[in-house]
């Protein structure tokens, strides 16, 4: 048994009957009753089977006699060939130990009558030992099934179905196909698979791969005539694969097939297929449905667009491909409804942009941001930052992000611009200049002034006129207040007798949603008429007539001050301390940085939920946020009450606490959850940076060196999400800054930097001088042996690999000095994947990770135990640790890992002769690496599937697939894989003589 791997025994039903040794190896069971046995124990997935139902499952109407001594030598057989504790006796019968698709046992109850056979085997008491169950490749396929549905990523749930599908090597259950205890559980089997080839399918649709659909599922639909959805399937592969007549064709098939054999019609879904085939209809010919198009991250709209239908179908109008502007701003005060009004139009034009639309935040950056951070937030919400990691020398952000999306189609919406307006036009500028099909929304209170830049004021909600309540009701303002009313005081309707004071109000707030949702909630206690009069009231007095100000600004200053009066004293010390949240908060958060030793953290979520109420804080899920305008006049009441420096200090301080509390947590089982926690509070992690590097905190004592706390608790997460550029440039800043760090997380700092400054340059980078250490300094053991490996393995992977592997070496002594195993795992690792030796098990590394929890290092670990696997010319177990790399990849959202194993199974299947295979798994290669702009993965992927093409006999497809691997390599300077491309074209097309 090897470390670090799950020492389970693997059945396969899906085909004939197969067993394999946790090291892969096939197992035989000799003897065809004992196959059958061991069938039928199966199709029970690991239940009790009596004796008895054994013995007519095996025997059917002629059992031999003495038929249950027979029984009990062929299972004594079948437990010498699995072992002996494999198969146990309980009193409701035999059983089969296994486990579900996620290594539970199934059918756990561990009764045993301690008498099993004439042997005397003895089942084991309680819990059995994990060494001794089993999986079955049937649940194998379920799960992977299962996750696929799951999955939101069109090209990873296409690729997970075809995991799926791969582990089928004929009809279920072969070698028992006629036995009747299997024939219920075949055609269920069947069917699954069925049900997962059409799904498959439709995946392949969405990335668009109809051209190889409408080819390989011809032969299908013939032996599945019946099936629709299979048949749609094909029908829309045939389609846009330019063979109209082909799928006019395929619906008569169905047609008459269905009359012939079932005497009834195609159902109303293959018929709206053929109608709109018929008319040519424009979605057909996309991949609209589960595409591309379909990917984004614009959140789903928490009530009905009100009062903006007109103006959002003016704003679509604009952003269709076939207008003549690809800039469109909305301009207009904050609270007029900028932001939902520019998600409204986005989410309707979703359907033009094959690569998806996309939602940028803005406001949490600072003022003086520069075109690179804006590049930066964009790289990260495009999911570009994984390949971004792979570029050396990435010093122009807009210029990397420009080449990346070249030939993308889609559109991005910058909310919150006003406070950055030339760095926003500088990207604007660059990205509509190099990527032709790009579209870019904005939001923002002033225009960019930018050629071809189209401006669209947004003015208030409609106003009703002075008309019955019917025409009253009709005012966008009024129906906004109505629908708002309605949630804060259940039971309000407009009707004749309020209609008027209710159009009073709106007229009064200027139609303004903001300064109407605030209001809205005051009929909690006040009916329409005691509002209207006490605005009338409010909005009399000379003190909210602030001086320089636009009248509609007037109007919703004055109500924020309205709502500001009528909170308590605790309301609005809460209101104003939430605003240094860049991006909305958790309650822990808020409890942290609100509360003070006059106001106690457990008084925070009463006092949160009372400003939810009362309309001034949003909640969204588990984070409460502030809208632009309230969080603009909080800001003020937080510098007017003189604790802007004192809740800044407490907000550093909160968040650098929270990043060193997460650290450790990302190497251990809760490491999706904790990247997923650190992702949501990414903004306010810069926020707090930012604020902890500007600001002089010397004053504060408890927060000096807190800038320097805060880059050294985010490295790791920095490295794992690919953000190397906010790393380096995060760091540097730190570093620069002044203060009283220690000098040990100074010099844990310098480290972090030099393993990152070592991925994010050339190849040419300098070394430390020989017997430098660049993590002298750190105090900690355990962090410098963990800095030693980082610093190692920079040094590694750009060509210096003696001074690196005496890096990783000190790394793995201090670790295992410490007592780290996570440390010594890694070290481990990273030895045994450059050159395997006693010290550098990669078994032992891949024990500790699996010990520890960490799914990025079991990653490594079972990359590193592939390579071994391969050169030792086990290539069964090499091509099974890759796949099991290649799900952990996906699970982890890294994608180039994800690229880097299809393509070695690709080329796997190509080295076995499987060319259809092989050019499944290059394609989706090649619809990852596109999707996130990973140029080498694409150029690696084409060549593969050149190679697939020739060795199907496909030389034409050969050729285009090479020649465009080619083209790729030279506009994006990878030469080696220009000199790979071209090699393969010469052996496809050989010199006359050669």
């Amino acid at each position: 048994m090897r470390h670090g791997e799950t020492p389970v025994m693997r059945y396969g039903v899906l085909g004939p009957l197969a067993v394999w040794d946790a090291e892969g190896r096939p197992v035989r069971v000799p003897e065809a009753k004992v196959r059958a046995l061991l069938a039928d124990l199966l199709v029970h997935g690991g239940g009790p089977v009596p004796a008895d139902r054994l013995i007519e499952d095996l025997w059917a109407s002629d059992p031999p006699g003495g038929s249950a001594n027979t029984l009990q030598t062929k299972v004594s057989q079948l437990r010498r060939v699995l072992g002996r504790e494999r198969v146990v006796r309980e009193p409701a019968g035999y059983r089969l130990l296994l486990t579900d698709g996620a290594n539970n046992r199934i059918n756990g109850t561990d009764g045993n009558d301690g008498t099993d056979g004439p042997q005397g085997t003895h089942g084991t008491h309680g819990t059995h030992r994990n060494d001794v169950v089993g999986t079955v490749d049937a649940l194998e396929f379920e799960e992977l099934a299962e996750r696929a549905r799951a999955h939101r990523e069109p090209a990873v749930k296409a690729g997970l179905f075809a995991e799926a599908l791969a582990l089928w090597r004929g009809p279920a259950y072969a070698d028992v196909a006629e036995s009747l205890f299997a024939r219920g559980e075949i055609t269920r089997l069947e069917e699954l698979r069925l049900a997962v080839v059409e799904e498959h399918a439709e995946a392949r649709l969405a990335v668009g791969e109809h051209m190889a659909l409408a080819a390989e599922l011809g032969a299908l639909v013939g032996r599945h005539p019946l099936r629709e959805r299979l048949r749609m399937a094909h029908m829309r592969a045939l389609y846009r694969a330019g063979r109209q007549g082909d799928a006019l064709r395929s619906f008569q098939d169905l047609r008459r097939e269905l009359a012939e054999e079932l005497g009834a019609s195609p159902g109303p879904e293959a018929s709206a297929l053929h109608e709109a085939i018929l008319r040519q209809e424009t979605e057909l010919a996309t991949p609209a449905v589960g595409s591309l198009s379909c990917r984004t991250n614009l959140p789903a709209p928490l009530t009905p667009l009100i009062g903006r239908r007109e103006a959002a179908g003016q704003v679509l109008a604009r952003l269709d491909p076939g207008a003549d502007t690809r800039l469109v701003t909305l301009t207009g005060l904050g609270g007029v409804g900028k932001t939902r009004l520019a998600l409204a139009a986005a989410h309707e034009a979703s359907r033009w942009f094959a690569d998806g639309v996309w939602l940028v935040e803005l406001a949490g950056l600072g003022a003086t941001s520069a075109p690179d951070d804006i590049a930066e937030r964009v790289i990260t919400t495009l999911g570009l930052c994984d390949t971004a990691a792979t570029e050396p020398d990435l010093d122009d952000l807009v210029g990397w992000l420009c080449r990346a999306v070249a030939d993308r189609e889609l559109l991005i919406l910058l909310d919150n611009c006003e406070h950055l307006v030339e760095p926003v036009a500088v990207l604007a500028g660059a990205v509509l200049s190099a990527v032709p099909s790009a579209h870019l929304l904005l939001t923002s209170q002033e225009p960019l002034d930018i050629p071809g830049e189209a401006v669209r004021p947004v003015p208030p909600l409609t106003l009703p006129e002075h008309a019955g309540p019917a025409a009253i009701a009709r005012s966008g303002a009024v129906e906004l207040f109505v629908q708002r009313a309605a949630a804060a005081a259940p039971g309000f309707v407009l009707d004749a007798d309020n209609a008027e004071a209710v159009a009073t109000i709106c007229r009064r707030l200027d139609g303004i949603p903001l300064a109407l949702e605030l209001v809205a909630s005051r009929l909690r206690t006040l009916s329409p008429h005691e509002l209207a009069d006490r605005l009338d009231d409010r909005f009399a007095r000379p003190d909210v007539r602030v001086r320089g100000l636009p009248d509609r600004q007037r109007t919703l200053r004055g109500m924020l001050d309205w709502s500001w009066q009528l909170l308590t004293e605790d309301e609005r010390t809460v209101l104003r301390r939430l605003v240094v949240h860049a991006d909305g908060c958790v309650m822990a958060s808020a409890q942290a940085v609100c509360s003070d030793a006059g106001l106690g953290a457990g008084r925070i979520p009463d006092l949160l939920s009372r400003l939810v109420d009362r309309s001034l804080v949003v909640r969204e899920g588990d984070r409460f946020r502030l809208l632009e305008s309230v969080a603009a006049y909080g800001a003020e009441r937080l510098v007017e009450a003189g604790e802007e420096t004192a809740v800044r200090a407490r907000f550093v301080t909160h968040c650098t606490e929270l990043a060193e509390r997460e650290s450790e947590r990302l190497r251990g089982p809760d490491q999706r959850r904790c990247l997923e926690r650190l992702d949501a509070e990414t903004v306010n992690l810069r926020r707090a940076l930012d604020l902890a590097v500007a600001l002089d905190l010397a004053v504060a004592r408890d927060t000096a060196g807190c800038a320097v706390r805060l880059v050294n608790a985010q490295a790791w997460y920095w490295f794992l999400r690919g953000r190397l550029t906010e790393a380096r440039r995060s760091l540097r800043a730190a570093l620069a800054a002044g203060g009283e760090a220690a000098p040990a997380a100074r010099a844990a700092a310098r480290a972090w930097l030099a393993g990152i400054e070592l991925r994010t340059s050339g190849a040419g980078t300098a070394v430390a001088p020989a017997g430098d250490d660049p993590t002298a300094g750190v105090e900690d053991p355990v962090l410098r042996a963990r800095l030693q490996w980082f610093v190692g393995t920079g040094l590694t992977g750009g060509g210096h690999h003696r001074e690196g592997r005496r890096l990783v070496e000190a790394g793995l002594a201090g670790a295992r000095a410490a007592r780290d195993h996570w440390g010594e795992a890694a070290a481990l690792v990273e030895l045994a994947s450059h050159a395997p030796g006693p010290e550098a098990s990669a078994e032992l590394g891949a024990a500790l990770f699996a010990e520890a929890g960490d799914r990025w290092g079991r990653l490594r670990a079972t990359r590193a135990l592939a390579l071994a696997a391969e050169r030792g010319g086990d290539g069964v177990r090499a091509e099974r640790l890759h796949r099991e790399g290649l799900h952990m990849a996906e699970e982890l959202g890294l994608w180039t890992e994800v690229v880097e194993a299809l393509t070695w199974l690709g080329r796997t299947a190509l080295a076995d002769g499987r060319a259809e295979r092989a050019t499944e798994l290059y394609g989706r290669a090649l619809s990852v690496s596109a999707e996130r702009a990973y140029s080498a993965g694409e150029i690696r992927a084409e060549i593969g599937m050149g190679q697939a093409a020739r060795l199907r006999g496909d030389r034409d497809a050969a050729r285009r697939h090479l020649n465009r691997a080619r083209a790729k390599s030279r506009t994006s300077g990878h030469a080696a894989h220009a000199a790979h491309a071209e090699t393969a074209l010469a052996e496809l097309d050989p010199l006359p003589g050669a």
